[in-house]
């Protein structure tokens, strides 16, 4: 039978099961918001699942492979930039966008969004199915997740300023005992836990996105129990994701034709766009509950809703890029060079 006559959804559109339970752990903190010794409760949760987080993600992390990925290091600088410089300059630039377009905690939410690291994942897994340079992907992924960790509470506490709960003693040292303690703990323990999480890694990938989703339905229902989300109507939400959708192209174009400017050849310039186009849900949703507190809720919507718009809009670039003849040719008649990489290259 054609795919074509099947009721599945089109490769193109991914519908994510996890932005789903994104979703309901919303509806459900709104119906069913902690309060009392039940919020008490799961803030106190909230914060060891942070920690475990972070915990799994310096114990995940190869600092050889990070180390050995250095030899590619203009590739590297080039997403770093465009993570923690471009996208940067582009939240403060929002700011002409309040009070008519978006509220002032919105514009603080969209801020935060794009002071977050990239992807590892779904960069690797976007950069395979185009058939780019997917080894230079998962370097620079890594690099960038790295590279947040110190980052990205720092260009908050700098950018953002009394929106993100300023940059007091108190908020140091959570961010120390929170979010870098674990880490670098995590990377102590590599080595003793490095093959126990290999083997589990399917179960510990249960426990990251379970992690998350109590993170989320706190922040959400300290948000409820405020009043903070009657400031959110319809149309300042649509008005949000048109600002993201911009954005999101934007970013998309400049990696593309930014890193054709720069020389790098076509395989590069797939990771670079995946790479450097992207923010990291798993990695900005915990920050965001230990550097805006009660507010996190309306910090955390800009980045959730530009987590499935970036999904999505690149499924549908991979997928052509994915079709592109070979050899592929750029505009001005020089060779872009082979279109499969030995490592790259994938089954569908």
């Amino acid at each position: 039978m054609s795919s074509r006559r099947t009721l599945t959804p089109p490769s193109w559109l991914p519908v994510d099961a996890y932005i789903l339970a994104l979703v309901g752990t919303v509806v459900l903190a709104a119906l069913l918001p902690a309060r009392g010794t039940a919020a008490d409760v799961a803030g106190g949760a909230s914060t060891g699942a942070v920690a475990l987080l972070f915990f799994l993600y310096g114990a995940r992390l190869s600092t050889a492979e990070a180390l050995d990925g250095l030899k590619h290091w203009r590739l590297h600088l080039t997403v770093l930039t465009c993570t923690f410089l471009v996208f940067p300059l582009l939240g403060l630039a929002s700011e002409g966008l309040v009070p008519f377009v978006l509220t002032p905690e919105l514009q603080a939410g969209f801020l935060f969004l794009c002071l977050v690291p990239s992807t590892i994942q779904s960069s690797i897994a976007f950069t395979s199915i185009a058939r780019g340079n997917v080894p230079a992907a998962i370097c620079a992924g890594s690099f960038s997740s790295l590279t947040g960790i110190f980052l990205t509470p720092l260009l908050a506490a700098l950018l953002l300023g009394s929106a993100g709960g300023g940059f007091s003693a108190d908020s140091l040292l959570k961010i120390v005992l929170q979010l870098l303690v674990p880490f670098l703990a995590g990377q102590l323990l590599r080595r003793w836990v490095g093959g126990f999480l290999t083997r589990h890694k399917k179960v510990l990938g249960l426990v990251d996105r379970g992690s998350i989703l109590l993170v989320v339905h706190t922040a959400f229902s300290q948000g409820m129990v405020a009043g903070i989300w009657s400031q959110v109507t319809p149309a300042r939400l649509g008005a949000l994701l048109a600002a993201e959708a911009v954005l999101l192209a934007v970013m998309l174009a400049l990696t593309w034709y930014g890193a054709r400017r720069l020389g790098f050849g076509r395989e590069d310039r797939i990771a670079i766009q995946f790479a450097g186009s992207k923010k990291s849900l798993a990695a900005g949703l915990p920050m965001a509950s230990v550097l805006f507190g009660a507010h996190a809720s309306l910090a955390v919507l800009p980045l959730m809703l530009f987590h499935q718009m970036q999904l999505m809009v690149c499924a549908v670039i991979a997928k052509r890029r994915s079709r592109d003849p070979e050899p592929v040719r750029d505009p001005d008649g020089t060779d872009a060079g082979p279109l499969s990489h030995p490592a790259a290259t994938v089954t569908s």
